[in-house]
């Protein structure tokens, strides 16, 4: 198992498989877009799914497959079915905007994937459209019911909000939730098909970030993860400006590295996007 200077067991992979994604939402990007890292510096199939194997090998149990937006990663789903086939990892999800999931949800969940997250901070279509610049929620509402049948469960809608879950879009996505759990409820007796997580709204240059209301993120103390970005670096915390090339260093001494280096807590990154580290 590995653990970082302060004891904590390092478990959990994040992985961005994309800078690129189909919203320009208001908080992540500007209206005209970012440039974008050129094809030949992402990272290959081949290469996430070796530096997976060793972080494995290594304690981490956990996979989540994020981007950009992973969907638009071509081939995704095959990429999902390589890293489900790696023994020892026993979660693996993905943390998607939901645009293109009623159309690979079936796919994803037969390739092996398990839970899914998906973005959504109203339940106001025009609010909606506005806060993505241009993104359909009905095509959001659409690859919840289609992940809700591929048995991707259970879903977890993550609600980004600027001070708490009591204001109003936050509220309308928590009444979104209970009218769909009601009657709905899993096999499992009690528990929800779908839950929320509000998540507050974050600026990684100021370093201004919390505790995931509803989750276990931002809680520094407690942390488990590490990031693989999209061209390689493998990132101790997203807070932070630390990053080491796994095309520079290899996979497991990138990975050594990062782990040794791993902060108490996290600051702030001069250097780094949402949409390149995966959030």
């Amino acid at each position: 198992m590995m653990c970082d200077p302060l004891k904590r067991a390092i478990t959990y992979l994040r992985i961005s498989v994309t800078d690129r994604c189909n919203l320009r939402c208001t908080y992540c990007m500007p209206p005209e877009g970012v440039p974008l890292v050129d094809h030949s510096e992402i990272l290959t199939f081949d290469e996430i799914e070796e530096f997976t194997r060793v972080a494995v090998l290594k304690g981490v149990n956990k996979v989540r497959i994020t981007g950009g937006e992973p969907l638009v990663r071509r081939g995704i789903t095959e990429l999902v079915r390589r890293l489900a086939s790696i023994k020892g990892v026993t979660d693996l999800s993905m943390t998607t905007n939901g645009q293109l999931l009623s159309q690979l949800a079936g796919e994803l969940a037969e390739a092996g994937l398990m839970r899914i997250n998906i973005s959504l901070d109203t339940t106001d279509p025009d609010k909606y459209r506005e806060i993505t610049r241009g993104g359909d929620i009905n095509r959001v509402f659409e690859g919840i019911e289609a992940a809700k049948s591929a048995g991707l469960i259970p879903i977890k809608l993550n609600c980004v909000v600027k001070s708490d879950r009591k204001e109003p879009d936050a509220e309308s996505v928590k009444r979104y939730v209970e009218e769909k759990n009601q009657g709905n409820e899993s096999v499992d007796e009690g528990s929800r098909w779908i839950e929320v997580r509000y998540i507050k709204m974050m600026d990684l240059h100021t370093g201004s970030f919390g505790i995931v209301d509803g989750g276990d993120g931002g809680d520094c103390p407690r942390c488990n993860r590490i990031r693989l970005t999209a061209n390689g670096l493998v990132k101790p915390c997203l807070f932070n400006d630390l990053g080491y090339s796994v095309r520079e260093y290899g996979f497991a001494k990138a990975l050594d590295l990062a782990i040794m280096n791993k902060p108490e807590k996290g600051s702030h990154n001069d250097t780094g996007k949402f949409y390149n580290i995966g959030g």
